[in-house]
């Protein structure tokens, strides 16, 4: 098996090529978009590192499709617990980095990336083989409670450094799973109250950062808060605003140009799209994440095993909040975060991780027959 280097045929007749060709427009589009954010500060060195990113994540999506998905669940403890002693790597000084307030990096030998992506991966994973196991009964109150512990442990980790935007996603990376599992809707509602509870008592704790303070009431208002978040939303909705119907054209946005929106090749990416594309380009990339997310969709309902539907739904859950999350921060409807929109914001780490989750899903939908003829 160690030996196979091309996708057999009968396998090959069922890949998602829609799916793979949509997923690469998006990555070209993201692309585009960060040339010209970023081109007159670093000229073109931030598309060379986010091409590289792009070809690594083609070529271990090809290396991921060799191989049935299933072998994931022999793998899955490794594979999750790897992505905590990277989180817990983040604690030690020689090799944590702090960006933007945040120490969620992890720095080796010059090279830097984000350990939560890889352990969000992990998580998914790990869910999907326990809820295997469990044969998705997640309603029995011991299943519900290893499941909730092996989700807990990496969020506590991430709120440790503290990283308010992927805290929130891997929680809704949960949710999702929870609710496509079948779990009682009276559970969720409940976790829901006790988590607006906890949010409440934590507010004025040490825990709750002064800045995760500002975003969130930078949400309720732009003009709430002195830490120059309230003028990023602005700016954002200022540069969107401007592109109109049609936009202003590749390379001629003023705002993107002016660098007045902070941040606009990485979390404020579809602010530099809004206004140099307009609300035209802004559609055309929601219809190809839109047909992204029912393919996906689809092929989870379509798998052979609950580990192969719950795989589905653990990536489609962190597409579809990092869609809402970050459009919505850009447009005041949702707090700012470090969030970045998957295949379009600059970040090898994401853009790795996210082909990564869009390979598994494929290696599903390839598989999804028990037998293969």
């Amino acid at each position: 098996m160690l030996g196979k280097i091309t996708i057999e045929k009968k396998l090959l007749k069922e890949l998602d090529f829609i799916s793979i060709i949509t997923v690469i427009l998006i990555s070209i589009f993201g692309c585009l978009n960060i040339y010209s954010a970023s081109r007159l500060t670093v000229g073109s060195h931030y598309l060379q590192k986010q091409l590289m990113g792009l070809v690594l994540g083609l070529i271990l999506t090809y290396i991921i499709l060799l191989f049935d998905y299933s072998i994931l669940e022999n793998y899955a403890s490794i594979i999750y617990w790897f992505g905590i002693f990277l989180l817990v790597l983040n604690v030690i000084p020689m090799f944590k980095s702090t960006v933007n307030g945040a120490a969620s990096w992890i720095q080796i030998f010059g090279f830097q990336f984000q350990p939560s992506e890889f352990a969000k991966i992990g998580l998914i994973i790990m869910l999907a083989k326990q809820l295997q196991v469990m044969e998705g009964n997640i309603n029995n109150l011991k299943n519900f409670f290893k499941l909730t512990v092996y989700a807990v442990i990496p969020m506590l980790l991430i709120v440790k450094q503290p990283d308010m935007g992927m805290t929130m996603l891997c929680f809704f990376i949960v949710l999702g799973i929870y609710f496509a599992a079948g779990l009682n809707l009276k559970v969720i509602g409940g976790g829901l109250a006790g988590l607006v509870v906890l949010i409440a008592g934590i507010w004025n704790s040490p825990l709750m950062q002064e800045y995760w303070k500002a975003r969130l009431t930078s949400f309720i208002s732009s003009q709430s808060d002195d830490l120059g978040i309230g003028f990023q939303v602005g700016q954002s909705l200022v540069g969107i605003g401007s592109g109109g119907l049609w936009g202003k054209g590749f390379l001629k946005g003023t705002q993107v140009a002016g660098g007045y929106i902070p941040e606009q090749h990485t979390d404020f990416i579809f602010s530099a799209l809004g206004e140099e594309w307009g609300l035209i380009g802004a559609l055309v990339l929601l219809l190809l994440y839109g047909i992204l997310i029912y393919k996906f969709i689809s092929t989870g309902k379509n798998s052979k095993d609950i580990f192969g539907s719950m795989l589905c739904v653990g990536f489609v859950s962190s597409l579809m909040f990092s869609i809402y999350q970050n459009i919505g921060m850009t447009i005041q409807m949702a707090p700012v975060s470090g969030i970045a929109l998957q295949f379009m914001s600059y970040g090898c780490s994401s853009m790795v991780t996210s082909f990564i989750g869009v390979a598994i899903i494929l290696n599903v939908g390839m598989r999804r027959k028990k037998i293969n003829f």
